[in-house]
């Protein structure tokens, strides 16, 4: 049983190992100096994990007594999780070791931080659920405060914490009523429980519990730390917490509910939907004044939280398929996205002003033409997959009797797409500037956002082949 057992958790146990390896390897050698090398090493064995994990086509298995899940839906968000850490590891390297930020605890935190994502989506029990988040939690606390002289970034790894010690509590003290009303901490008991007309104190429980994981997703009203730690963390760092974290978190969350409370669909479901409604509003107003381009992309993935809600919403196999392959499309705007962002400087040193994107066709016309994609793509504008990913989401909410929810949806996509236009137009159109964008990239950056805005056209032809994955993984945790 234990041989079984360790067998379905040997990619975690892969990871932890690499990362206490590599610790103790860094620490009585080069430290330092082997930073890069750690990266490249991460990145290569976070890419051979994704492809193991992909090839596995064996039926729902569990470890420990139901308290580690190993089924399709683990593993698609497993595979995005990995290789979204890959990309943004391999597109950090030469930002980081330019600002002298390159120390070798950076790749072993990500590792750290990704074991933690994976132990989440594979929980099936209260106790597991709450051991892979904060393993991920500790780890993304300190990487968002790892420019120490800066007093920006130490703000944001602070604020980071306190905020995340506070739904830490909120989680615990709903898991603590979950178990009480319950008697056990373990999915599979949970639901049915849930299902024979839960107390009012299981009830408040859900809450809670659902607080909790809002704030892991930035949705309203648990988002206010989004914008300050994306703006004070490393934009590397930013580029980290806006794709692979978010996709642990969303595929949590829909574990919880289904695995969990899958009976309980009609009390959860309407406070997703609030959560959902206000994410999408609150994401594409707040967004509209920004003039930091980081902050505007805080903004933003409140905004898409929201939009992939609704699909969870939905409460169905087809809205958590959309919500699946919505979170995907995010992941590779986002990556594309922030690759470019990495590369704006000014005298050499990181510009994050819209101001500065003036004019930037005028002298990076290739460039500006990537961004222009990628934008129009996360407005979701037809064409492009950040379209289909809306179009699949609003689908869902419209089939589970949503309709209102969907129209909402539309109504803030028209309101947020705005602040994308507004990035085209002063790359395309605006005002000339005395002192123009430093002209600096490197291959990496440049091949990211090229092939990230390559791939929101040509994806719209067959989604990669991710739609039979994404239906087969919703249906794993869906029967």
């Amino acid at each position: 049983m234990i041989i079984s057992d360790l067998n379905i958790i040997l990619p975690e146990i892969i990871l932890s190992v690499y990362a206490m390896l590599a610790l103790v390897g860094a620490v009585y050698t080069a430290k330092d100096e082997l930073a890069t090398t750690l990266c490249w090493l991460t990145s290569i064995l976070f890419a051979i994990v994704a492809f193991w994990i992909s090839s596995d086509s064996a039926s729902a298995q569990t470890a420990f007594n139901g308290m580690f899940i190993d089924d399709g839906f683990a593993r698609f968000a497993k595979v995005v999780i990995l290789l979204s850490a890959a990309a943004v590891l391999v597109m950090s390297v030469d930002y980081m070791r330019r600002r002298d930020l390159m120390k070798f605890e950076y790749p072993i935190l990500i590792v750290l931080a990704v074991v933690g994502m994976m132990m989440m989506v594979s929980s099936g029990n209260l106790m597991s659920l709450y051991m892979g988040l904060e393993l991920q939690s500790l780890s993304l606390y300190v990487v968002a405060s790892f420019r120490r002289d800066s007093v920006k970034s130490t703000e944001a790894g602070m604020k980071y914490f306190v905020l995340g010690a506070l739904s830490s509590g909120l989680l615990l003290y709903g898991a603590s009523l979950v178990y009480g009303y319950t008697g056990s901490t373990d999915f599979a008991t949970i639901i049915q429980a849930a299902g024979h007309g839960g107390s009012i104190g299981l009830m408040i429980g859900l809450v809670l519990v659902i607080a909790g994981l809002a704030f892991k997703v930035s949705a309203v009203p648990f988002h206010m730390w989004t914008p300050d730690v994306y703006e004070g963390s490393p934009t590397p760092v930013t580029a980290f917490f806006a794709t692979a974290p978010k996709v642990a978190a969303m595929a949590l969350f829909a574990r919880v509910m289904h695995d969990a409370f899958g009976n309980a669909k009609a009390d959860w479901q309407q406070v997703i939907v609030l959560i959902s409604l206000l994410s999408m509003f609150l994401g594409a107003v707040a967004a509209i004044g920004q003039t930091n381009i980081k902050r505007l992309m805080a903004y933003s993935s409140i905004a898409h939280m929201g939009y992939a809600l609704m699909g969870l919403a939905a409460g169905t196999a087809y809205g958590v398929e959309a919500m699946l392959m919505y979170m995907t499309f995010y992941v590779i705007m986002n990556i594309g996205t922030f690759a470019f962002i990495m590369t704006m400087e000014k005298d050499g040193q990181p510009v994050t002003d819209i101001q500065s994107l003036n004019l930037l066709a005028k002298t990076k016309p290739g460039k500006a033409l990537a961004v222009m994609v990628l934008m129009v793509s996360l407005a979701g504008i037809p064409g492009t997959i950040g379209f289909f990913g809306k179009l699949y989401v609003l689908q869902a909410a419209y089939g589970a009797g949503l309709l209102w929810l969907a129209i909402a949806g539309v109504i803030a996509s028209v309101i947020g797409a705005y602040y994308y236009l507004r990035i085209i137009y002063l790359m395309w159109f605006g005002s000339e500037q005395d002192e123009a964008l430093d002209d600096y990239s490197t291959p990496m950056l440049t091949a990211f956002v090229s092939v990230s805005a390559i791939a929101t056209v040509v994806g719209i032809v067959n989604f990669f082949g991710l739609k039979s994955a994404a239906i087969a993984a919703a249906a794993s945790l869906v029967q």
